[in-house]
């Protein structure tokens, strides 16, 4: 049993890192409690332009982030990112007011609104970061996208208001200087956005466990920076360096998940998916469905062999030139790579045709209806009358040498040296793709030839033995060596009575063609029931069964075999007296049909041999066709105990047959049901 890998955390989570992250966390309170807990640390240091260009800073990079997550919002149609966008648009616009509240500014010293106005926009910032981490449906989501133009105006319009009435010297108490210092209520207003900050950053934390972003755990960084600015703001020692310290933490923040996004920009190059990973669950599928859609188009592209339309495809995904240019190049490396793989893959089905053994007309229109599928329009034609013509187009090649011509490119194909056909190929791009025609030349000048010597191998194995022994050669030519083994089969022996008779009355050639009329007519009878037949002597034939080839039932086969062929004989010798005018009797066939044991293998010498039977079986079988009346089928003992209950036959009783000692039963059979 193999023992089981580490589990995986995502980066950020580890224990190592967690421990790293949280004691970064941990040292701005732990600077807040020194200086808090040190007067004389915490010494004041009032620097009003310094404040000012701060918060100015702060305010305008969480307004790009704002109108950056926007943007993102809107083009991926996500409430998610839209609530998170209203957290930097938020801060943005009350950290700018919180600015120009800066004493000296527009106001001549400090007010309520400027102790207030950072509290304040950091937790109207929390309800937006708080919404924004929840696991949000589908329809809370459209609801949320469909009233965004009213929560920003919404927004705007308080913005506006908290300005008006801090920032208007004498409107209202917000911009007066506070009566007491520290403001209590101000402190217990802080509370809910603390708590706020911390659900969302839990939330976000869990989040990032299930689906790991860098973009995640910047933002998870921020909203618990921006929960330490709104502790430390709750001194409200306003000029103190504890003051100081969370106007840092402010800009630690937002300057954290700007400078997360740059360098996801700089790894991507687009600034289309930075956000994404903060988006929805369903958003986040549905970006998944649309790049699984883009690699199936670029896959189908590639398949067809088209062009990738990386314009149409960078404006889908926002790419940028480079990485459009990228693309085009991936698309025609992969086209190519396809083109070769489509053409080796042709090669080889060609090559495959040539084992299989097709009729030549055959094996040329398969391979060419394959191979124009990575080669275009090709064309094969043969040598016909001397002429190898394709169309009104002739060649007379040198040697092996392609001819060009019309942006066609000829290849000779040839069988045993000598020109037998054409093949013709538009000329390719590259010279690898000459190569590869040229290697297909050669394979279809081999397929022919193999298909032509199949053809001639077809026709005279078969012709001169029995189908089986010549499958069984070409398959294994091993099985020709000399030798053989014991086996039990079934030998039917078969000749013409009267066939004497006939030869002395009639001519050679009248011979011939009963013989060949004959044999006409019994061959397919042994052959269709899985007979090989082993010898053709003058007038008579020796069938196996159940050699070489194995057969259950052999038996029954031999005996179905041999009824047949007399019936289809008495056809045969009815026919010829109907056309024959003379008196001369043809010759009838009769058989005999005997089970048992016989040595079966090739006998004969190095230079010459055949496959035959011998044994006594082989021998009773032709003893058994001599006494057979001429019409008739004589079986053995052993065969008739084979054949079951469903056959006829009349006993012929124990014969003393030629060269044997005892006497053999034996049966005339008349039907085999």
């Amino acid at each position: 049993m193999s023992t089981p890998g580490p589990t995986y955390l995502p980066p950020a989570t580890q224990p190592v890192r967690g421990v790293v992250w949280g004691i970064h966390l941990a040292l701005p309170m732990l600077g807040l409690w020194l200086l808090l807990a040190n007067d004389h640390i915490n010494i004041p240091w009032q620097h009003n332009p310094s404040h000012f260009w701060l918060i100015i800073l702060v305010a305008g990079v969480n307004l790009v982030l704002g109108v950056l997550i926007s943007e993102a919002s809107r083009r991926r149609a996500d409430a998610r990112l839209f609530l998170v966008s209203m957290v930097f648009v938020t801060n943005a616009g009350f950290f700018f007011l919180h600015g120009l509240a800066t004493p000296k500014v527009i106001l001549p010293g400090g007010s309520v609104g400027f102790d207030a106005g950072q509290q304040v926009g950091l937790s109207i910032a929390a309800v937006f970061a708080f919404v924004s981490a929840l696991p949000l449906g589908e329809r809370v989501a459209k609801v949320v996208l469909s009233w965004q133009h009213f929560i920003r105006g919404a927004l705007l319009g308080a913005m506006v208001l908290w300005g008006v009435v801090s920032l208007v010297p004498g409107l209202t108490a917000l911009s007066e200087p506070p009566e007491v210092s520290p403001i209590d209520w101000l402190v217990w207003a802080s509370i809910p956005g603390l708590l706020l900050y911390g659900a969302a950053g839990v939330m976000m934390f869990l989040l990032h466990r299930r689906r790991p972003s860098a973009m995640l755990i910047s933002l998870l960084t921020a909203y618990a920076l921006l929960a330490e600015s709104m502790v430390a703001g709750m001194s409200q020692l306003n000029w103190h360096l504890s003051w100081w310290e969370w106007h840092l933490l402010l800009t630690l923040a937002f300057m954290f998940v700007a400078y997360s996004a740059y360098l996801q920009f700089r790894r991507e190059g687009s600034s289309a998916g930075l956000f994404d990973s903060v988006a929805l669950s369903a958003t986040v599928a549905r970006i998944k469905r649309d790049y699984d859609q883009a690699l199936e188009e670029l896959v189908e592209h590639v398949r067809k062999g088209e062009p990738l339309a990386a314009t149409r495809m960078s404006g889908k995904f926002r790419l940028n030139e480079g990485q459009a240019a990228v693309l085009d190049r991936a698309g025609r490396a992969l086209a190519e790579e396809r083109e070769l793989s489509e053409r080796l893959s042709a090669l080889v089905a060609v090559s495959v045709q040539t084992r299989v053994g097709l009729p030549e007309d055959q094996l040329l229109t398969t391979s060419l209806e394959r191979v124009r599928q990575a080669y275009g329009d090709v064309k094969i034609a043969l040598v016909a009358e001397g002429k190898t013509q394709v169309g009104s187009r002739d060649y007379a090649f040198v040697g092996d040498d392609p001819i060009r011509r019309d942006g066609l490119l000829a290849f000779p194909l040839t069988v045993k040296g000598n020109l037998a056909g054409v093949l013709e190929v538009p000329i390719g791009r590259t010279s690898q793709d000459e190569a590869l025609a040229a290697t297909l030349a050669g394979q279809l000048s081999i397929s022919l030839e193999n298909a032509r010597l199949y053809q001639e191998l077809h026709t005279l194995f078969h012709q001169y033995m029995s189908p089986d022994v010549a499958h069984a050669l070409l398959a294994d030519p091993g099985q020709a060596a000399l030798g053989g083994e014991v086996k039990e089969l079934t030998a039917l022996f078969a000749d013409l009575k009267g066939f004497t008779t006939f030869s002395e009355k009639v001519t050679p050639g009248e011979i011939v063609e009963m013989l060949n009329r004959y044999h006409t007519a019994a061959v397919p009878c042994i052959l269709n029931n899985g007979g090989t037949i082993v010898q053709f002597v003058g007038d008579a034939l020796l069938a196996l069964f159940n050699a070489p080839a194995t057969q259950t039932g052999h038996a029954r086969a031999a005996c179905k075999a041999a009824l047949e062929m007399q019936r289809a004989a008495a056809e045969v010798a009815e026919e010829m007296a109907w056309q024959r005018s003379d008196e001369v009797e043809w010759p009838t066939f009769r058989v005999g049909v005997n089970t048992g044991p016989a040595l079966v293998g090739n006998i004969g010498s190095p230079e010459l041999r055949g496959f035959n039977a011998m044994g006594d079986c082989v021998n009773v079988a032709a003893r058994l066709q001599a006494i057979a009346e001429p019409g008739t089928v004589v079986i053995g003992e052993t065969t008739y105990r084979q054949l079951g209950d469903d056959v006829t036959v009349n006993s012929l009783g124990a014969l003393n047959l030629k060269g044997k000692e005892e006497p053999v039963t034996a049966y005339v059979l008349t039907d085999l049901e």
